[in-house]
């Protein structure tokens, strides 16, 4: 085991900092008052959600109202897009779109409405990982009742023209979700000026302990309740608020959404010579995911002659966390139905590596990955009669600009 340890992995989970920690403190001691009793210590509670409310609009653009907190950012895909499907299938509106590179917070639901009747058209991307705002132009009906589209790919880190499908949706008269999930913090968002009608976030990926996250609804769209039984979230979401944790991510994402610009300009330098080091010292590798506009923190790669599953154990063995992709399906042996959907082969997409990196990552971290890395796939690659075939065969040379061959 190495004495390094370089975590790039940011894109499943971050590390809760020091100043979100000591925002959550007191609510986890002393303050711990059910925020719906009148008396103080429950009062106390409540204005301190209604705060953190106030920060998650103010990062968003909305107003605090328009605001909604849930246990993640899953929960509040699921709450958005059944909610709205079964409020307006009353309406003969039972078509949805989306895209075939979303989360599976949003395929799954959208497979599970199908089963009940509904229609969705799953939306292509190109080799980029770019979906188009005049495919879903024309992929809208006069019975689609939900358009849901991803702000930005969580495996390739693909940032989507999502104020131009906002425009469109709004055009045409047609509700528009977004799983902002891997964008809050790290790209500008404005839900007025985008024409985001519905937007989900989570609190762990800003550095937010895993367990809670937001759901934007803009004012004026019902979304029928998600929960019942209480009168929390005005109604829409019961359940005793996780006063802690929300307070941790109104303060997470005030942090966050502080100085974007400078936090792009030094993470993406960091990106940028990682994608540079990695292009440049391991053969038949490519990037995926266009250059940009793309997440600052995100760099995924296919290397041909390796297995994800054992890079990913070999590199945590000399100090490096990384992912082979969506943390939610890690232990799945299937190719990534994204890199699938940009036209990877599964042989191709079967030796992919996530490296995702933070505002907390250096260049010094950059670095020993970039000593390391290739000496871990000389070794891998070594011991596998695949790159033996490979190599005899001369397949792959190109795979930058044609993955198939």
């Amino acid at each position: 085991m190495s004495d390094h340890y370089i975590y790039a992995d940011n894109a499943a989970t971050t590390r809760v900092t020091e100043p979100v920690l000591e925002a959550m403190l007191p609510w986890l001691k002393e303050g711990y008052g059910n925020p719906s009793s009148i008396y103080s210590l429950g009062m106390q509670a409540a204005v301190a959600v209604d705060r953190a409310r106030g920060q998650v609009a103010q990062a968003l653009g909305a107003n605090k109202n328009e605001i909604y907190f849930t246990s993640c950012g899953s929960e509040a895909d699921n709450w958005a897009i059944k909610s709205t499907a079964a409020r307006l299938a009353k309406k003969g509106k039972k078509h949805l779109i989306t895209s075939a590179i979303e989360h599976h917070a949003v395929l799954h639901p959208m497979q599970s409405l199908e089963k009940q009747g509904f229609e969705v058209t799953y939306l292509p991307v190109d080799a980029d990982g770019y979906v188009s705002a005049e495919d879903v132009r024309a992929a809208i009906r006069p019975d689609t009742a939900l358009v849901s589209v991803m702000y930005a790919n969580n495996e390739i880190g693909t940032v989507q023209p999502i104020s131009e499908i906002g425009a469109i949706c709004r055009e045409k008269g047609v509700l528009f979700h977004t799983d902002a999930v891997q964008a809050v913090g790290h790209v500008p968002i404005n839900v007025a000026e985008q024409n985001i009608d519905m937007l989900s976030l989570s609190g762990h990926k800003i550095h937010t302990p895993k367990g809670v996250g937001a759901l934007y609804v803009r004012r004026g769209v019902q979304l029928p309740a998600f929960l019942e039984g209480g009168g929390q979230e005005s109604g829409k979401r019961a359940g005793t608020e996780n006063v802690p944790y929300i307070v941790g991510l109104g303060r997470a994402i005030e942090l966050a959404c502080a100085d974007i610009p400078e936090k792009v300009r030094r993470v993406s330098a960091l990106r940028d010579r990682l994608i540079e080091g990695v292009l440049g010292s391991i053969e038949r590798c490519r990037l995926n995911g266009g250059r940009s506009p793309r997440l600052p923190g995100n760099a995924n790669f296919s290397i041909v002659g390796v297995e994800g599953e054992s890079l990913l154990l070999t590199l945590d063995m000399r100090g490096i966390a990384a992912s082979s992709g969506s943390a939610c399906t890690s232990g799945s042996l299937d190719p990534s139905h994204v890199l699938l959907a940009i036209g990877l082969p599964h042989e191709v997409a079967h030796g992919s590596l996530r490296l995702s990196l933070s505002e907390e990552n250096t260049m010094e971290d950059v670095e020993y990955i970039l000593r390391t890395l290739p000496e871990v796939v000389s070794y891998l690659r070594g011991m596998s009669p695949l790159w033996e075939t490979i190599v005899r065969e001369g397949k792959y040379l190109n795979l930058q600009s044609d993955p198939r061959r």
